[in-house]
C-alpha cells in the first residue's frame, strides 16, 4: 500500500482552487480514510502569472506533459471545462495508465463512451461524481447504492442559474430580460446565457443520469431540449392562480415505448417535492421498483459543493489503489435500446392565447383541439389584451403530435390572433 498518493490537478479556477483547499483542510482525516496521504504534486494552467489566492506558485505548469510523464502521479483531476483541450487530456492521461477524476459534463455527455474504453483497457478508474449535481450525490448513488434497482423515472431541477431566475420570476412576478440582466450581474449567468437559458447545459447532464440509469447511451442528440426564454411573468402568474410552479425540469422516463429523455420547462404542482426547490440549489427525484420514491437535494454550484464531490471522487480512487481494486465500477451502459421519439411523449399542456372577444369563439377553438382528440380540463378568461380576450387551457394528457397538430389547425382560425405560451404540465393527476 502506498504511504502518499499524488495528484496532478488541471486547472485552478473556482473548482480547482476548492479542491486544493479542501484537501488541506481536511487533509488530515483523508488520509485516516485513505490510509495513505494525499498531495498535488503538479497543476497545470494556461496562465503561469495569474494572481492566485492559494500559494501553489511552487507546484504550477503550463505543459501537461509535466504531468503526463510524472510516475509518481497517481491521479489525473481535470477541472479546465469545455471539451478541447480537456478531453485529449483526459484520453491521454488514460492511456498512460493513470486514474482520471472529471467535473466536465460536456465531456461525459459526448465522449463517455471512448474515455470509459480507454480505461477499461488500462484496468483504471474514471470518475465523475461532480459532472452532475454539483455537490449532490447522484452518479455514485445510481451506480452503487441504487443498482438492485429497476429505474423508471429522473426528474430534476439541474441548472441553477434558470432555477434562481424562476425563483425571481415567480416571487416577484418579474420579466425574463430584468432577471436576466440580475442574473448576469450577481454572476449566476454568462455574459452569454445561451447554455443556461437554453437548457443545453441540463441537457447534458441528464443524457449522462439517463446513460446510467437506464444501462444504455443516451447522447445529447437523444435529448429534446427546451428552453426558458419564452417563459414571462404572465405565465408565471397563470401557474401561481391554477396551483402549480413553473421549473426547468430535465426528465428522462423508461416504459414500454422506450427511454424519453427531454428539458423543457414544467408547470409542476405545489405540493411536488421539486416545487419547493428555489434559487441556484438543486434537486434530482428518481423513481424505482424497490425504492420508490427519492430525492437528492442541494448545492448544484459553486467552489465547495462542487469540490465536496471532486475529492470524494479523489478518495474512491485513492482506496481502490490501495487495495488495488481499479476499474471495479466502468461503464454501465451494456444495451441498445429504443428511443421514445418526442412526438410520441404524452402529458397535459396549458396554453395561453389572444382571441377575439365575440359569441361563438371558444365552440371554434373546441372544435379544433376535438378533431385532433385533445381534451379540455379546464378553461380560464381573466381579461382583455388590446380589445382581445386572454384565454388559458389546461389540456387531459396529449400525445405531443396531437397537440401540435391542433396548435396548427388554431392558429388557421380567424378569431385567434396569438397564441401565447405551451408549456408542458407534469401533473399525474390530469
Amino acid at each position: 500500500m502506498k504511504k502518499k498518493i499524488n495528484i496532478g490537478l488541471l486547472g485552478l479556477g473556482t473548482v480547482g482552487t476548492g479542491v486544493v483547499k479542501l484537501l488541506h483542510a481536511n487533509g488530515q482525516s483523508i488520509a485516516q480514510k485513505v490510509g495513505a496521504a494525499i498531495e498535488v504534486k503538479k497543476i497545470m494552467v494556461r496562465n503561469a502569472n495569474k494572481p492566485r489566492s492559494i500559494a501553489v506558485d511552487h507546484l504550477i505548469t503550463t505543459d501537461f506533459d509535466d504531468i503526463l510523464n510524472d510516475p509518481e502521479i497517481d491521479i489525473v483531476v481535470e477541472l479546465m471545462g469545455g471539451e478541447t483541450p480537456a478531453k485529449d487530456y483526459m484520453l491521454r492521461a488514460l492511456q498512460a495508465g493513470k486514474q482520471v477524476v472529471t467535473a466536465n459534463k460536456d465531456v461525459m455527455a459526448k465522449y463517455g463512451r471512448e474515455l470509459f474504453a480507454a480505461a477499461e483497457a488500462k484496468q483504471v478508474d474514471l470518475m465523475f461524481e461532480a459532472s452532475v449535481g454539483g455537490g449532490i450525490p447522484i452518479i455514485r448513488p445510481l451506480k452503487q447504492c441504487l443498482a438492485g434497482n429497476k429505474i423508471t423515472e429522473i426528474m430534476g431541477i439541474i441548472n441553477g442559474t434558470t432555477n434562481y431566475m424562476l425563483t425571481k420570476m415567480t416571487n416577484e412576478f418579474l420579466d425574463f430580460d430584468d432577471v436576466l440582466k440580475e442574473a448576469q450581474a450577481k454572476g449566476y449567468a454568462e455574459a452569454d446565457p445561451t447554455a443556461d437559458v437554453g437548457g443545453f447545459d441540463a441537457a447534458r447532464k441528464i443524457a449522462i443520469l439517463a446513460s446510467i440509469a437506464f444501462g444504455a447511451r443516451v447522447s445529447l442528440d437523444d435529448v429534446s431540449v427546451e428552453g426558458i426564454t419564452r417563459i414571462s411573468k404572465d405565465d408565471i402568474e397563470y401557474a401561481s392562480e391554477l396551483g402549480y410552479i413553473i421549473k426547468l425540469l430535465a426528465i428522462a422516463k423508461e416504459d414500454e415505448r422506450g427511454i424519453d429523455v427531454r428539458v423543457h420547462p414544467a408547470f409542476v404542482p405545489g405540493n411536488h417535492p421539486l416545487a419547493s426547490v428555489n434559487d441556484v440549489f438543486n434537486a434530482i427525484y428518481i423513481k424505482g421498483d424497490a425504492i420508490g420514491e427519492a430525492m437528492f437535494y442541494g448545492r448544484g454550484a459553486g467552489e465547495m459543493p462542487t469540490a465536496s464531490a471532486v475529492v470524494g471522487d479523489i478518495i474512491d480512487v485513492s482506496r481502490n489503489i490501495q487495495h488495488g481494486l481499479t476499474s471495479r465500477i466502468l461503464c454501465t451502459c451494456f444495451d441498445q435500446k429504443n428511443f421514445c421519439p418526442i412526438e410520441k411523449t404524452e402529458s397535459p399542456y396549458y396554453i395561453r392565447m389572444l382571441v377575439e372577444d365575440k359569441p361563438g369563439v371558444f365552440a371554434a377553438i373546441a372544435s379544433a383541439f376535438a378533431e385532433q382528440q385533445v381534451s379540455l380540463h379546464s378553461v380560464i378568461q381573466r381579461r382583455k389584451i388590446n380589445k382581445c380576450a386572454e384565454v388559458v387551457l389546461i389540456t387531459y394528457r396529449v400525445t405531443d403530435a396531437h397537440l401540435r397538430s391542433a396548435i396548427s389547425m388554431i392558429k388557421e382560425l380567424s378569431v385567434v390572433s396569438k397564441i401565447q405560451s405551451i408549456v408542458r404540465v407534469e401533473a399525474e393527476e390530469i
